[in-house]
C-alpha cells in the first residue's frame, strides 16, 4: 500500500504543507513517487511520522527530532519506550497543573460565573478579572470585599449587562458635565459624585464617605484605573477626584 500526501495529511492531521517541508529537509522522505511524480508514502513511513509527531508533541525542535531518528543505535520499540517515558512524565506534571489550579478556583471563587462569550457580549475588550487577584490580596480580609464577592456570586448576565449600561451612561454623562466647563465643586459634580458612590453601594457594598474619597485618590495615583476614567474624557480622573472629596465635605457639614 501506498498513501498520497493529501491521505498522510488527513490521516495524521498535519498539514500537507508541513510533509513538503520534512520532504524538503530530509526528516520524512516518501518512499516512492506516482508516475506522475507526486509523492507516495508506504506504512514505514508512516512509522516514522508518528515517531516525528511524538516527539514534536514533546516539544523537540525538527532538528533534535532528526538526530535521534537517525540513531543508528536506536530501533523503533526504544523509540516507544523513550516517547512512553517522556509523555508519563509529561501527563505527571498536567495534572499537578491542573490540580493547582483547581485549587486556585476553589480559594478565588470568583463571582462572576458568565462563559467567555457572555463576557465579551457584557464587558467588550475589558477583563472583569484582570486585576482580581491583586484586588484580593489588597482587600481580601475586609468585610467589603466579602460582600463584593457575595453579591457578585448572585449576579446573572442580565444583571452584569444592566451594571455595564449604568456605568457606560455615568460615564457619559460626566464627559458632558466636563464639557459644560462644571467645577468638581459645583452641585452638579458632587451629585455625580453621589451617584457614583450609591452606584457601589447598590451592586458592591457599602461605601461610605471616607471608603469613596480613597477610592477617589487610588482613580488617581492608580495609572489603570486613571486610565480607565480619563478614556472617556481626558482629566476626568482628577475631576471626579476632586469631586468625591467635595461631595464627602457636604455631607460631613
Amino acid at each position: 500500500m501506498s498513501y498520497s500526501v493529501g491521505q498522510v495529511a488527513g490521516f495524521a492531521g498535519v498539514t500537507v504543507r508541513a510533509l513538503h517541508h520534512y520532504d524538503d529537509i530530509g526528516l520524512l522522505v516518501p518512499s516512492g513517487r506516482s508516475h506522475a511524480g507526486h509523492r507516495r508514502y508506504s506504512d514505514a513511513d508512516l512509522d516514522r511520522l508518528q515517531q516525528i509527531l511524538f516527539y514534536r508533541e514533546l516539544g523537540f525542535p525538527l532538528d533534535e527530532v532528526a538526530a535521534l531518528l537517525a540513531d543508528p543505535a536506536a530501533d523503533p520499540r526504544a523509540h516507544l519506550r523513550r516517547q512512553h517515558e517522556l509523555l508519563t512524565a509529561r501527563i505527571e506534571k498536567l495534572q499537578k497543573m491542573a490540580a493547582a489550579v483547581e485549587h486556585a478556583m476553589e480559594a478565588r471563587k470568583m463571582g462572576i460565573d458568565l462563559t467567555p462569550e457572555e463576557r465579551f457580549e457584557v464587558f467588550g475588550d475589558k477583563d472583569p478579572e484582570q486585576y482580581a487577584e491583586e484586588a484580593e490580596q489588597r482587600w481580601g480580609d475586609t468585610e467589603l470585599y466579602a460582600e463584593s464577592q457575595r453579591r457578585a456570586a448572585t449576579y446573572t448576565k442580565d444583571d452584569w449587562k444592566r451594571m455595564q449600561a449604568e456605568i457606560d451612561a455615568w460615564n457619559a454623562r460626566y464627559g458632558e458635565l466636563m464639557d459644560a466647563g462644571e467645577l468638581p465643586t459645583g452641585d452638579r459634580a458632587m451629585d455625580m459624585a453621589e451617584e457614583h458612590r450609591q452606584h457601589l453601594c447598590t451592586w458592591f457594598y457599602d461605601a461610605s464617605y471616607a471608603f469613596h474619597q480613597c477610592l477617589g485618590d487610588m482613580y488617581v495615583s492608580d495609572e489603570r484605573f486613571k486610565a480607565f476614567y480619563d478614556s472617556t474624557r481626558p482629566d476626568l480622573a482628577e475631576h471626579l477626584k476632586e469631586a468625591i472629596k467635595a461631595n464627602a465635605a457636604r455631607h460631613a457639614s
